[in-house]
């Protein structure tokens, strides 16, 4: 497998693991420093970043005391200076603060937790850096999937001059360990197969609060209604692409790049319960599952510090009641197919889909489209984009930037 070496195979030392958290103030960056509560002593935190909550950051500053603190513009910036008065935090502003701090900062793992194509430049620096990277984010994989594995594989050891062993570059390797509940739960089960026993993988999805919503009544769901998972606590995008099955198409492409995968070797199977987090499906026609509580801080535990003794509830299989298993309905969630057929045209359509799928949940999350009105918008940029093979940074962005006009123009179409 490509995405780096099990997280639990580092071996122990004194001094504690130093953190830097991009996006401190959302559902992941939070429960990252729950984590860090729990293991005193064991992680030290260095950065934290934020966009504009300035009152939760300060907060956790405040508790944390890290060597930098990220903000998304000036005006947040000052607050923060004033609520943060007297103490050694230095502070940062906007994308420059991010690329700033991933790379001057003396972190020994990263988790980034930053929401959109936003994650996309932080990330690479940190990988440059050549520094270990807990990836929560998506749509860095999906936009630039390519460039992301560039930089972990470009740290590898290579072999010395006449023979002599294996080098990392600078002394040092990058590696990305995956912490979606999904990802990580594959991520752990490859450690225990060889990879030619492999023969493909199925990632389990709750299906969203609509999986047994008729099409009629997809077409009357409220923002509200969909911002109510039945499984998770996550952001409200995040909440949404659930509803929709998105989140699911936007993991197949996500490991499509971690595992080295065809979209045709993932499979995804609707599990209401969310308690098999994913199959590793093996070519003796067995598979191995990965099974547990439905709980975030579990992942990033695993991300951070390996296997450890976890201060979580052990899941009790005899209280969960029956699992159930089935598959998903591409009639009413069509945004499925759609990412299937994003990762098959390949090139820069996989960043097209984000960034419209990003762009219209915006606009049905403000009440100006309705939620089956969301895959219509993905699928007619889709269908205008003419993919870029092997895109540059700036191709990337630039297909990003292009898909958002064009849901927007979609919509004023649907308003007229």
């Amino acid at each position: 497998m490509r995405a780096g070496r099990d997280a639990s195979a580092r071996s122990k030392v004194s001094s504690p693991t130093r953190l830097a958290i991009f996006g401190s103030t959302g559902s992941i960056g939070r429960q990252a420093l729950e984590v860090v509560s729990h293991f005193p002593g064991r992680l030290e935190v260095i950065c934290l970043t934020a966009g504009e909550s300035v009152g939760l950051l300060a907060q956790q500053c405040r508790t944390h005391h890290p060597q930098f603190a990220v903000v998304a513009s000036a005006g947040a910036a000052e607050e923060l200076g004033r609520a943060l008065d007297g103490t050694t935090t230095q502070i940062l502003v906007g994308p420059q603060g991010l690329l700033d701090a991933a790379a001057v900062a003396d972190y020994d793992v990263a988790l980034m937790a930053i929401s959109g194509v936003a994650a996309l430049q932080p990330t690479l620096e940190i990988l440059k850096q050549r520094r270990r990277l807990a990836l929560a984010n998506k749509e860095s994989l999906v936009a630039g999937g390519h460039l992301v594995m560039k930089e972990v594989e470009m740290s590898l050891p290579t072999l010395g001059e006449k023979g002599s062993p294996p080098t990392a570059k600078n002394g040092k390797q990058a590696s990305l360990v995956p912490v979606d509940s999904e990802h990580s739960a594959i991520y752990q089960l490859l450690q225990r197969v060889e990879r030619e026993e492999v023969a493909g993988i199925t990632l389990t999805a709750s299906g969203g609060p609509f999986l047994n919503a008729t099409r009629e009544e997809l077409e009357l769901i409220t923002p509200q209604m969909a911002l109510r998972h039945p499984t998770w606590q996550m952001g409200p995008k995040v909440t949404v692409d659930s509803a929709t099955l998105m989140n699911k198409g936007l993991e197949v492409i996500e490991a499509q790049w971690l595992f080295a995968l065809l979209p045709s070797q993932i499979r995804v199977l609707i599990h209401p319960q969310s308690i098999v987090h994913s199959f590793v499906n093996l070519r003796d026609g067995t598979s191995l599952a990965h099974v547990g509580s439905p709980d975030m801080r579990i992942p990033i535990q695993y991300a951070l510090l390996g296997r450890q003794e976890s201060p979580y509830p052990t899941l009790d299989l005899s209280a969960c009641g029956p699992l159930t298993f089935g598959s998903p309905d591409g009639e009413k969630f069509p945004c499925l197919a759609l990412a299937y057929r994003a990762a098959e045209m390949g090139g820069s359509a996989p960043a097209v889909l984000s960034a419209a799928d990003e762009e219209a949940v915006h606009i049905f999350l403000e009440g100006k489209a309705p939620f089956t009105g969301i895959p219509r918008m993905v699928e007619a940029v889709l269908e205008k984009h003419t993919p870029v093979p092997s895109p540059c940074l700036d191709e990337v962005l630039a297909a990003d930037a292009w898909a958002r006009e064009q849901v927007r123009s979609e919509a004023r179409k649907c308003r007229r």
